[in-house]
């Protein structure tokens, strides 16, 4: 692995503990030498996790789409910003740019975003691991309704155990570093399958 692209808030949220967990998050990749790609921004969570990793002497490449950098959001002391047209441009290139994907607490985009990279996971679009930072239980929610998927029938079991859970940022890239893309059955192909 080269780099993570990490999902993130514009806001730093309500607890400490998120603002905490990105600074480590920044840490921990730049002392693995892993380089971050993020959303490109300056504010909220986005800013915390960049400034840290950019301290620590990280590389940091920044994927924002125009009209988002021109509001000032931009961060402007990036190793590299790449400013593209829209948001399917700027996930597209994060997605390139990546050998996997962590989310930190964050709002309906890090949500869609996190969601849209594990179905790629399912659909073989890429095999790169997919995990959350689950600081104080943020993302229980989510494990919650992958469970409650499975168990309606609507989600397999390896489906929703592709998605990685750390506590901390060392036990998340740990998993990250021991992963191993799956053999999933495509049983979703072939209804004859289920």
């Amino acid at each position: 692995m080269r780099r993570i692209c990490v999902f993130c808030g514009s806001a730093e949220g309500a607890r400490p503990a998120y603002r905490d967990a990105a600074r480590a998050l920044g840490r921990e990749l730049a002392t693995r030498g892993l380089g971050l790609v993020y959303g490109g921004g300056s504010v909220g969570l986005m800013g915390v996790l960049a400034d840290t990793a950019l301290a620590e002497g990280g590389e940091v490449i920044g994927v924002i789409p125009g009209p988002l950098a021109t509001r000032e959001l931009a961060h402007t002391g990036l190793t590299e910003l790449r400013v593209v047209g829209s948001m399917h441009e700027r996930k597209a290139t994060m997605a390139r740019l990546s050998d996997g994907f962590v989310a930190l607490p964050g709002g309906l985009g890090t949500l869609e975003e996190t969601l849209e990279v594990l179905t790629w996971t399912q659909l073989g679009i890429h095999r790169k691991p997919v995990g959350v930072l689950n600081v104080e239980g943020y993302w229980d929610g989510l494990e919650r309704m992958l469970g409650h998927a499975v168990r309606e029938g609507f989600v397999r079991a390896e489906y929703a155990a592709l998605l990685l859970v750390g506590r901390s940022a060392p036990e998340l890239l740990d998993r990250f570093a021991a992963w191993h893309a799956p053999a999933v059955p495509r049983a979703w192909l072939d209804p004859s399958q289920t």
